[in-house]
C-alpha cells in the first residue's frame, strides 16, 4: 500500500460529490478512473492532490488518507502555467532541479515540439501547446504519484501513442482521468468507477473492466430479484393471516424475518444501448461504393492525393496528424468540393448518408421528439419513442428542446436520424467527437450493427480498433494503407520499437530509446494508396478471367505477404550469422536473435520448407 483513503466524504457547493468512499493505490499502480460526466472524478484528484478538504465525520476510527511513507504528488490540471515570460527550457529545467537535459528533449520532442522550439517564451506557444509544456515539467519532476486529467485532451495520434509508451514505463505510480478508453486498455492495470458517489475497483484493464461490470451486473440482479421475492413472499403471509387469531404467532415470526431481511437495491447498469439486430441500408447498392484515381484534394492547392477503391460493406478508417487533409478528403468524396484532379466517382445506386461537426450544429425550438418525427413523417409515434431510446433518448429526454442539447447530444441525434434513413455508404468525421464513454459505446454498437460501407475519420482510437476492417495513415501529403485492423498494426509497431532497441549483437536492450514515429515507415504490410487500389481492381476482375492476367488468388496474395516478410526477417538474421568470425561469435548471434526474426522464420519454415523447427535450430 503506498496510498490509501478511507471513508471519504466530500461536498462541493452545499452538494454532495463523494460520500463514504474508499480509495488505494498499491506500488507504482497505474489507474485508470472512470465514471459518467459530474460522478466526481475530478474532484478526487484535487483532494488526493491536496486542494480539497474532507467532511469532518465523528463516527470515523481511522485517518482519512494513510501512507506507507513520505510521498510526492503532481497533478496536471486541465489549464497552463502562466509565466508567459519565461523560455521554456527555464521553466522546464531550472525549476526542475535533477532533470537531465536529453530526458527534456526526449519528452519535448515526443511531444511533438521541433527540438529549437526549447529556447521560445512560453508565451508565444498556444493554449493547448502550454498544457502540453506543463505536463512535460511535470513528468521531469517525477512525483511518487503522477495525477493527470484528460492529458491527451491536446495530443495528436502519435504524441498519443508515444505517451502511453511512457506511461508504461513510468516507474512510479499513476492515476488519470480520461475519456479515451484506448489509452485506459493500454495503459492501466487498475480501474475505479465512480459511482454513486462510491469508488469500485475493478484489477486490469478498460475492457477486464467492462466485462466484470457485467458479471457484476448479472450477479446482483440474481440476488435482487431474489431478494424482492422473498420480501414480497413475506409480505403476503402477514397481510393473509395477521387477522387470524390462530396464526398471529405465525405471522408475527414472518414479520421478524422481513425486518432482519436486508432490502437491496436494484443494481444500476449504465444507460449504453447494444444494438444486438442489423441495421441494414435500403438499397445494397453497387458491388464497388467508391473510385478515386490520383485524387487530389484541397482548397487553394492540394494536401493530399491518392487512389482508393471501396468494395460494399467494407468499414475503413482514416487516421493522420490534423491538418493532413482527412476531413478535405472526405469533403471531397461526399461531393461537397470539387477535386482539384484526378477522378472520384461513386458506384451505382449510392446513397451517401455523411456527417461532421457542422452537421451536429442543429438549433431548433422544437422538442427532440418533434424534430425527429419532422425527419421520419411516416413513422409511428411508437416507433418514434422506440428509436429513439435505442440512442439515449427515452423517457423525458425524448421532450427536451434541441437547442438545450449539449453538442454530444446533438451528434448522437444526428447519427440517429442517419442510421434510421438507412443509407448504404456512411461518411463520418469524428462521430464521437464531444460523447460521454456511454454514448460512444451506443453509438460504435450501432456502427458495428450497420450493414453498409463506412468511411470515416476519427481520433478516438477505441472506435477505430473495434470498428475498421482496415486503414489509411495521411501523413505528408501522401496515403498508406493498412490492410488489417487497427489492433494488428500496433501489435506489429510495438514488436518493431522494441526490436530497434535490442542491440543486435550482444542481444542486450540499448539505453537509446526508438519512439513509434521513428519505425512507422518500417511496418510490413503498409503499401501506399495507390498499391491498395490497384489491388482491389485486380480483385474486381472475374475469376475466370484471372488466369490472363496472371492473378492471384486472395489466399495466395496473402502468402505470398507473409513469405516477403519472412524473407525480409530471415535475410536480416542471415547477415548477423554470416558475419560470424568463429563459432562463439556465431553463437552469440544466434542467441541474439530478436523474437521477429524468429517468428518470422517459423512462418518460413512452414509454408516454405515444410518444418517445424525453431529459428535458432533449424538457422
Amino acid at each position: 500500500m503506498l496510498y490509501k483513503i478511507n471513508n471519504l466524504t466530500v461536498f462541493l457547493g452545499g452538494e454532495e460529490i463523494l460520500s463514504h468512499l474508499d480509495f488505494e493505490i498499491r506500488g507504482t499502480e497505474k489507474i485508470a478512473v472512470t465514471g459518467r460526466n459530474g460522478a466526481g472524478k475530478t474532484t478526487l484528484l484535487r483532494f488526493i492532490a491536496g486542494e480539497l478538504e474532507a467532511e469532518r465525520d465523528d463516527a470515523r476510527t481511522a485517518p482519512v488518507t494513510e501512507t506507507a511513507r513520505a510521498v510526492t504528488i503532481g497533478y496536471l490540471r486541465q489549464t497552463a502555467a502562466a509565466d508567459a515570460g519565461r523560455t521554456v527550457s527555464e521553466i522546464c529545467l531550472d525549476d526542475c532541479p535533477g532533470s537531465e537535459e536529453w530526458e527534456f528533449d526526449r519528452l519535448f520532442t515526443g511531444f511533438g515540439f521541433a527540438k529549437d522550439d526549447k529556447e521560445k517564451k512560453l508565451g508565444e506557444f498556444s493554449g493547448g501547446e502550454q498544457t502540453k509544456i506543463s505536463m512535460i515539467r511535470l513528468l521531469l519532476e517525477k512525483p511518487d504519484i503522477l495525477l493527470l486529467d484528460e492529458p491527451t485532451n491536446h495530443l495528436d495520434m502519435k504524441a498519443v501513442e508515444w505517451f502511453e509508451e511512457y506511461l508504461r514505463g513510468y516507474e512510479k505510480a499513476v492515476v488519470f482521468v480520461t475519456h479515451d478508453r484506448f489509452l485506459m486498455d493500454r495503459v492501466a492495470q487498475v480501474v475505479y468507477e465512480i459511482e454513486n458517489r462510491k469508488a469500485i475497483r475493478y484489477p486490469g484493464n478498460y475492457t477486464a473492466f467492462r466485462q466484470e461490470k457485467q458479471k457484476r451486473y448479472e450477479l446482483a440482479r440474481k440476488a435482487w430479484e431474489r431478494n424482492r421475492k422473498e420480501r414480497k413472499r413475506l409480505e403476503q403471509l402477514i397481510l393473509k393471516y395477521r387477522n387470524k387469531s390462530n396464526k398471529a404467532a405465525f405471522a408475527r415470526s414472518r414479520k421478524s424475518i422481513l425486518d432482519r431481511t436486508e432490502k437491496l437495491e436494484e443494481p444500476y447498469l449504465d444507460r449504453s444501448r447494444i444494438f444486438t439486430g442489423e441495421i441494414v441500408p435500403s438499397d445494397i447498392g453497387a458491388k464497388w461504393v467508391l473510385d478515386a484515381e490520383h485524387l487530389k484534394c484541397g482548397y487553394d492547392a492540394p494536401v493530399i492525393e491518392l487512389s482508393i477503391k471501396l468494395r460494399r460493406g467494407s468499414k475503413v478508417a482514416i487516421v493522420g496528424d490534423n491538418g493532413s487533409g482527412k476531413s478535405t478528403f472526405l469533403k471531397t468524396a461526399a461531393g461537397l468540393i470539387r477535386p482539384l484532379d484526378g477522378k472520384c466517382t461513386l458506384g451505382n445506386r449510392i446513397e451517401i448518408g455523411y456527417f461532421d461537426q457542422m452537421s451536429a450544429a442543429i438549433s431548433s425550438e422544437q422538442t427532440v421528439l418533434e424534430h425527429f418525427a419532422g425527419k421520419f413523417p411516416g413513422m409511428l409515434e411508437k416507433d418514434i419513442r422506440k428509436t429513439l431510446g435505442m440512442y439515449l433518448f427515452g423517457g423525458a429526454n425524448a421532450g427536451k428542446k434541441v437547442s438545450s442539447l449539449s453538442g454530444g447530444e446533438k451528434a448522437r441525434l444526428v447519427l440517429a436520424e442517419i442510421l434510421t434513413a438507412a443509407p448504404n455508404f456512411l461518411i463520418l468525421d469524428e462521430p464521437t467527437n464531444h460523447m460521454d464513454i456511454e454514448a460512444c459505446e451506443t453509438i460504435e454498437s450501432a456502427l458495428e450493427a450497420y450493414r453498409g460501407t463506412i468511411l470515416f475519420v476519427s481520433h478516438d482510437r477505441y472506435l477505430v480498433g473495434k470498428l475498421a476492417d482496415s486503414f489509411y495513415i495521411f501523413e505528408d501529403g501522401k496515403a498508406l494503407y493498412y490492410p488489417f485492423d487497427y489492433n494488428h498494426y500496433l501489435e506489429r509497431l510495438e514488436r518493431l520499437v522494441t526490436a530497434r532497441r535490442i542491440n543486435v549483437n550482444t542481444g542486450i536492450p540499448e539505453m537509446k530509446t526508438s519512439s513509434a514515429g521513428e519505425v512507422r515507415s518500417e511496418i510490413m504490410g503498409l503499401i501506399s494508396a495507390e498499391d491498395a487500389a490497384m489491388i482491389a481492381k485486380l480483385k474486381a476482375v472475374p475469376k475466370t478471367e484471372r488466369h490472363e492476367i496472371g492473378f492471384k488468388n486472395e489466399e495466395e496474395a496473402y502468402n505470398d505477404w507473409q513469405l516477403r516478410m519472412a524473407g525480409e526477417a530471415l535475410e536480416a538474421a542471415r547477415r548477423k550469422l554470416e558475419d560470424a568470425d568463429d563459432f562463439d561469435t556465431y553463437e552469440a548471434a544466434v542467441k541474439g536473435l530478436t523474437e521477429e526474426e524468429i517468428s518470422w522464420y517459423s512462418v518460413y519454415s512452414v509454408s516454405v520448407l515444410g518444418t517445424s523447427g525453431t529459428g535458432s535450430s533449424s538457422l
